[in-house]
């Protein structure tokens, strides 16, 4: 956790949460009796109690850094072997149709509202929005600039102020108390009510199952339909390698029948020449 603390890592909540599952089975093993076989039955346990093998993952991915660390510190001498990563399910492909983008949002409180059209307009990740202050709001140049420090690749990045933006942030303005930095602030709600309302929600539009982040990946879906260029769509979004824009599959479709036209073009072609 001091690493963590030292770089600032803005995943430390999720570290300390990785770090309790495994000191519950590892805590007290003196370092070189844990081997492949005895990481093997931590994955074998976890599993068993249900949890994702994505998570399972990256609980071990977190031992062999401790392990790194600890060599690296002169702590150890050698870094144990590590079984196989479990085999993950394919990455989530869900995204939030129009119609289903409304259904939801009727049933959301106010504030929650303009959070859920600010994800479906903009594509940006949960904390980029919930934790979004007017200071990174630039009106006068028509964007708002994402700080670097609340980046989660660290890098900042500009979103043009679109009609649809302006519209949520004047509501949001409307809403502003004096003193208050935050964009998008819960009105009053708790933090309970603010957490359990997205599934009631969802549960109520008969869209159970639905997660905030599948705007993101509708917003690259929707920037693809529109035209806008693949390089230009991951700036947007804060992709910073292809091979992370291309995990959402996002594939439009006017491409695909365009492509099926071709195809039809060319084997019609071929059958003239051939008769």
């Amino acid at each position: 956790m001091t690493e963590y603390e030292l770089h600032e890592h803005r995943t430390l909540s999720t570290a300390k949460a990785r770090v309790e599952h495994l000191r519950s089975f590892f805590g007290g093993m003196a370092a070189t009796a844990i081997t492949a076989a005895v990481i093997a039955r931590y994955q074998a346990t976890r599993r068993q109690r249900g949890v994702t093998a994505a998570t399972v993952n990256r609980e071990t991915a977190a031992l062999h850094r401790m392990f790194v660390i600890a060599r690296r510190s002169g702590l150890l001498d050698s870094v144990p072997l590590f079984p196989p990563r479990l085999r993950e399910n394919p990455p989530r492909q869900g995204f939030f149709e129009y119609a289903e983008y409304e259904a939801v949002r009727v049933h959301l409180p106010a504030p929650y509202q303009d959070v859920l059209d600010f994800a479906y307009y903009s594509g940006w990740r949960r904390r980029e929005i919930t934790e979004l202050t007017w200071a990174e709001v630039d009106e006068r140049g028509g964007v708002i600039r994402l700080d670097p420090a609340r980046s989660k690749t660290g890098t900042g990045r500009v979103l043009p102020i679109t009609p649809a933006l302006k519209t949520i942030l004047d509501r949001r303005r409307a809403q502003r108390h004096v003193g208050q930095p935050l964009v998008f602030h819960r009105d009053g709600m708790t933090v309970r009510a603010w957490k359990s309302c997205w599934s009631k929600a969802c549960a109520a539009a008969n869209l159970p199952g639905r997660y905030l982040h599948d705007c993101r990946r509708t917003a690259a879906r929707n920037f693809v339909r529109a035209g806008v260029p693949e390089r230009v769509a991951m700036v947007l979004l804060g992709h910073k390698t292809r091979s992370v824009f291309d995990r959402y599959n996002i594939v439009c479709e006017r491409e695909l029948h365009e492509a099926g036209e071709r195809l039809g073009t060319y084997l019609r072609a071929q059958q003239q020449q051939t008769r």
